[in-house]
């Protein structure tokens, strides 16, 4: 009952189940003490570390190392980070250590897939009359696929193998973060005051940015492996600034810790205005006097010593929620969906399979496969005659050439899907040899999803086939109509379109060529209307008229006509139709307008398409954290 009423809270049940059942042990994550690991090691056990993102176990190895007596400066402590070219250097420092007792330390190794035979035969060779004081430690990340596992069995099979999961949730983060410093750092700064409160804000930012990463696309475009050594490098800069002047500099600090040691990881323009932001709301004189807040409900530390801080953070952290990160709570539901899925989907891999014949007439695999590609060629229709299209035409406006690419590239996505059915319809009755191409349409018809070959000329969408198909006839629907007459439609759905982004352009181009302005000049004004495309009966003087829009971190309120906070459990409130026009960028407005990126799919990143500016009476950087976004299709 609960997985069909709210599958988003199944893994939260499903954890209370297994603690009532079996015990709190098997739901409690508490990393084991390396030093615990290392006494069941030997020289001829290495201990081998499956890297997690975020997780730096060389720092357990050097710690230990140095309460053992084994350190670089002494020379017994050989750390060498694998690559091109390093494989003799590595090979060089296990035969040393080997005779000496040394410590070797092999980082990466999944980057030298060919050397790893012979690191292999060196193990076991070396391993056996080594000096009982000699270790090998070495890391690797895991596989992307089980197709793409390269590390030895025999290197598996002999050494004690670690993970450590990174932590999750924000108390742990933080906890963490401060762990890689101590009560001697919190002294070292002659602005001590300054230099505490500044160093407790850099590491709660360092674990927001952290752990957003779980929110998809919502918390980040892309994905950065932010890590520890960032975080040890902006304590130092702070330090050094402090220093080096009389008063705190916040510009340059927000600048070096946002754009250089973090922003130094980060690929779009869109994830660098997020990290930004986050700065901008930490990094400020009020921090020092003790009067801002982290997040809500999480007031910044005073004054206290290390071990204070600690406790702090138990005492005064809120429950974790995504208000700890600038987010609305609705931006969980779509991530713990996610990981529920994921769990019932391997719980499912697992189930024995079950062969036999069962009673009654079933349908085969076959045959539901044939069914579904009559129902598609029966309702596809005919390609777009682009002879006769553009017949029609006297003059060919930006509009009309936008609506020509989309026929075309209609065409071309409609034609390659009935060559590839009528195929497989052959390969099917015996008439063709089925080859691989034919195998994997069928596989993907059967279970439902997009055939690779038609989403490589299609429009990014996550849809499963079914649904996917249903809006391909809605697109081709619109088009049809549009080409008929290539009068513009009343409003326009943007969604519908391979590449939204020609067709904004070309409101663009028509103002510009009307007004006789340059285009790069120009640049698109939003009002968002308060209605819906069924009350539009033309298009408006100037622009057009677009819908299709969804929002995503936030809502429209359509009395205020203003970005507003989500309501809870509505993921993707739809937006009235928007009137686009073509202002001169000297007239444009910006004051009180989030600047909102527009996205075909939840994917975000690659499928951005432009920037529209929304009226806000909240300040923009809230929007910039709650990760509010328009998106096309949903």
């Amino acid at each position: 009952m609960m997985r069909a009423l709210r599958p988003d809270r199944m893994t939260y049940a499903i954890k209370a189940f297994i603690e009532e059942k079996l015990g709190a042990k098997y739901v409690e994550s508490r990393s084991i003490d390396f030093a615990k690991s290392f006494e069941e090691s030997s020289a001829g056990t290495p201990i081998f570390f499956i890297l997690s993102p975020g997780v730096n176990p060389l720092k357990d190895v050097e710690h230990l190392g140095r309460k053992l007596g084994f350190t670089t400066d002494k020379g017994n402590f050989h750390n060498v980070s694998l690559g091109q070219g390093q494989e003799i250097i590595a090979e060089e420092a296990m035969e040393l250590a080997s005779g000496q007792g040394h410590w070797v330390v092999l980082q990466n190794v999944h980057l030298v897939k060919k050397w790893l035979p012979v690191l292999e035969k060196k193990l076991e060779f070396l391993g056996a009359d080594a000096n009982p004081e000699f270790r090998v430690f070495m890391s690797a990340e895991p596989a992307s696929s089980p197709s793409a596992h390269s590390i030895p069995q025999g290197i598996l099979e002999s050494s004690i193998k670690i993970t450590n999961e990174p932590p999750t949730g924000i108390k742990a983060n933080l906890h963490k973060a401060l762990d890689n410093f101590s009560q001697e750092t919190l002294e070292l700064c002659s602005k001590e005051a300054e230099f505490k409160a500044i160093l407790f804000a850099l590491c709660y930012f360092h674990a927001v940015v952290a752990e957003r990463r779980k929110f998809g696309p919502q918390g980040w475009n892309k994905v950065y492996p932010f890590n520890v050594g960032d975080l040890n490098i902006s304590a130092s800069v702070l330090y050094n600034y402090l220093e080096a002047n009389s008063k705190v500099p916040w510009e340059d600090l927000r600048y070096l810790f946002g754009e250089i040691m973090y922003g130094g990881h980060i690929t779009d323009d869109w994830d660098r205005r997020l990290c930004i932001s986050y700065l901008e709301e930490f990094m400020q004189p009020e921090l020092v006097d003790g009067e801002l807040l982290l997040a809500p409900g999480f007031a910044a530390p005073p004054n206290l010593d290390y071990q204070g801080y600690h406790t702090y953070i138990d005492e005064a952290m809120p429950a974790e929620s995504p208000y700890l990160y600038g987010l609305h709570p609705n931006a969980e539901i779509g991530f713990l969906t996610t990981t529920s899925e994921k769990l019932f989907r391997t719980v499912f891999e697992m189930q024995p399979r079950e062969t036999g014949a069962s009673g009654g007439a079933t349908v085969t695999r076959e045959e539901k496969v044939k069914q579904i590609i009559d129902e598609i060629v029966e309702k596809l229709p005919e390609e777009f005659n682009m002879t006769e299209i553009m017949g029609k035409v006297e003059e060919r406006t930006p509009y009309v050439i936008v609506a020509f690419q989309e026929c075309q590239r209609m065409n071309h996505l409609t034609g390659e899907m009935k060559r590839s059915l009528k195929e497989l319809d052959l390969g099917l009755k015996g008439e063709l040899t089925i080859t691989s191409d034919m195998e994997d349409l069928e596989n993907a018809l059967f279970l439902d999803q997009v055939p690779a070959v038609w989403s490589a000329r299609a429009y990014p969408s996550l849809l499963g086939l079914t649904s996917w198909f249903i809006d391909l006839l809605l697109r081709l629907r619109e088009l049809e109509t549009w080409s008929t007459d290539f009068v513009l439609p009343s409003s326009v759905w943007l969604s519908g379109f391979f590449n939204p982004q020609s067709f904004l352009t070309a409101i663009m181009q028509s103002t510009a060529r009307k007004t006789e302005q340059p285009l790069d000049k120009m640049c698109l004004q939003c009002d968002v209307t308060k209605k819906h495309k069924e009350d539009f009966m033309s298009p408006p003087r100037e622009g057009a008229y677009v819908h299709g829009f969804f929002m995503e971190g936030g809502r429209w309120d359509v009395q205020q006509g203003i970005i507003m906070e989500s309501r809870l459990k509505e993921l993707f409130p739809a937006v009235p139709v928007i009137n686009i026009r073509a202002i001169p960028q000297d007239k444009q407005d910006l004051r009180n307008v989030y600047e909102c990126p527009v996205y075909k799919t939840r994917t975000r990143g690659p499928t951005y398409v432009w920037t529209f500016n929304l009226k806000t009476k909240e300040k923009p950087a809230k929007w910039t954290l709650a990760g509010v976004s328009l998106l096309l299709q949903i």
